[in-house]
């Protein structure tokens, strides 16, 4: 069992207590818990893209800037669409034109055609007015496509969002040319996200093994199980490193991409002497909890501790033996301490 001695936190002392103790206990004991091989993981969105100007023209609008969440449909950003209104004009003209052409090049082929049964023209003649009556088919269609291009352009200065998401960042500024392919808006989905770790070859066969994986994330002190796991077939040429996707739950709050985490594989089962993690105080370089012991002596115990075990427990490695209690309240266990000296 290993003490250090520490003045400072008064590692040493015991106090007896004969009345009930103001703070909760736990004991620390042998459990057989799941074996888990940690890696370290970054967190991605599963839908994740940037918009594009697809004309060009002068931004005369933004809606939205980066943190802000987009319903899918709304309206983003728009261009200066006086240019394409124009260009759609010019197309129109030309398709009522084209039109008036067809009607004129119709009605010429059907006087034509009564003229041929009558006798009064000749073969040559029908076969022109019917010649000229299939270019001015071909003519007007071709103007139809073009005023529907043209009014597809036109389409391209209203952008709306192509899915619901949040804005990670704006690439473009009010006032600035947009040309086709140039970015403007980057977003994701925060309800589809993953975590991406790389494995090593060796411990892939265990990797498809486990029968489920557990994602951290320290910064936020959350634990969350993963909803797939899936092993990419593909691994790096140099490295032999192979990239594994766990699907994360829908709604995680205060994660989002590029996130450091670490993913835990249950790769078997094994014991460990564990402690409650609500019981380890930590100070500076001091990693400690308030034992107890048979006579209801507090004692403040250096530790040292493993890999967390789940359910908001943590392995214990030395400091402690089985069956010894903690207290759950270290601020409360403190304070008894420094009262009773």
């Amino acid at each position: 069992m290993l003490r250090i001695v520490l003045m400072v936190f008064g590692l040493l002392t015991s106090l007896s207590s004969q009345a009930g103790l103001p703070f909760a206990t736990a004991k620390v004991e042998f459990r057989e818990v799941d074996q888990t091989y940690a890696v370290e993981a970054l967190i991605e969105a599963t839908k994740q893209a940037t918009v594009a100007a697809q004309i060009s023209g002068r931004v005369v609008e933004l809606k939205f800037d980066v943190g802000d969440y987009v319903q899918k449909g709304q309206v983003i950003a728009r261009i200066d669409e006086r240019e394409a209104s124009q260009a759609l004009a010019g197309s129109q003209a030309q398709v009522a034109q084209a039109q008036a052409g067809l009607h004129n090049a119709k009605a010429t082929y059907e006087r034509t055609r009564q003229l041929f049964e009558q006798k009064f023209v000749s073969q040559a003649a029908l076969d022109k007015a019917l010649a000229d009556y299939k270019a001015a088919q071909a003519q007007t269609q071709a103007t139809l496509a073009g005023a529907g291009q043209a009014a597809t352009a036109r389409g391209y200065t209203t952008i709306v969002a192509p899915y619901s998401g949040v804005v990670s960042a704006r690439l473009i500024e009010l006032g600035e040319m947009a040309s086709p392919g140039k970015p403007l808006l980057s977003g994701f989905d925060p309800k589809d996200l993953r975590a991406v770790a790389n494995i090593p070859q060796y411990k892939l066969a265990e990797i498809r093994r486990a029968p489920q994986a557990k994602v951290e994330f320290p910064a936020l002190g959350k634990w969350v199980d993963a909803v797939a796991v899936n092993v990419l077939p593909s691994a790096d040429v140099k490295t032999h490193i192979t990239r594994v996707r766990l699907d994360l739950p829908e709604d995680l709050r205060e994660v989002y991409p590029g996130m450091f985490a670490r993913a835990h594989f249950t790769v078997g089962r094994v014991k460990k002497l564990l402690v409650p993690a609500v019981a380890v105080m930590r100070r500076s370089e001091i990693t400690a909890v308030y034992a107890l012991d048979d006579k209801g002596g507090i004692a403040l115990r250096q530790v040292r501790l493993g890999e967390p075990a789940g359910k908001g427990e943590i392995e214990v490695l030395a400091g402690l033996t089985p069956g010894e209690t903690v207290a759950l309240e270290p601020v409360k266990a403190g304070i008894a301490l420094m009262g009773k000296r």
